[in-house]
């Protein structure tokens, strides 16, 4: 598997994803992905960061970088879908890492995450990146059949993560 950054020759390849993903995922996704031509519009946008995960050909996974605007300019919302065929492969981890990574690059200073309380194991995985729960939204999230969700919103201090990183002499290693 490997990670990308969405280029013109992974736009069939994504958009063949998007409909292979549930549709109770969608609401991960920040825009309507079945729009005709939205990955053609993320093409042209250099505000965002947006990658996939690649495996024979396939993408198996997507994550966006979308940096905040106004007041919350340093704040980046970190969106990552994956196949259900490859959860639990590491396919999100790599994502999320190349999503944190890509939030340097930004120089954004915190970003956050929004995943329903039932999806444990996604949870687990952000917690594991240093992310930390921030917030408990009940009832925010409406899935298709109209039953009430609550939402956690974890934030990932990115600040905090590169004086660790200074501490310990990793900073200059990936300079």
């Amino acid at each position: 598997m490997d990670v990308q950054p969405l280029s013109p020759e992974l736009a069939e390849p994504l958009e063949a994803f998007f409909l292979r993903v549930p549709e109770s995922d969608h609401n991960s996704f920040a825009e309507d992905v079945l729009q005709p031509g939205i990955v053609q519009t993320w093409l042209q946008d250099s505000r965002n960061r947006r990658a996939v995960a690649v495996e024979a050909g396939a993408v198996n996974g997507y994550v966006a970088v979308l940096p905040l605007v106004g007041w919350s300019s340093h704040v980046g919302s970190l969106r990552v879908v994956v196949d259900p065929a490859a959860r639990g492969k590491g396919v999100g981890r790599a994502l999320s890492r190349y999503g944190l990574m890509a939030a340097l690059e930004l120089g954004l200073t915190k970003i956050v995450v929004e995943v329903v309380v039932d999806a444990v194991p996604a949870i687990g995985m952000f917690e594991a990146l240093g992310f930390e729960p921030e917030a408990l939204l009940r009832d925010h999230v409406r899935d298709k059949s109209g039953e009430l969700h609550d939402l956690v919103v974890l934030a990932h201090l990115v600040e905090g993560t590169w004086s660790a990183m200074a501490t310990v002499g990793l900073e200059d290693a990936l300079s």
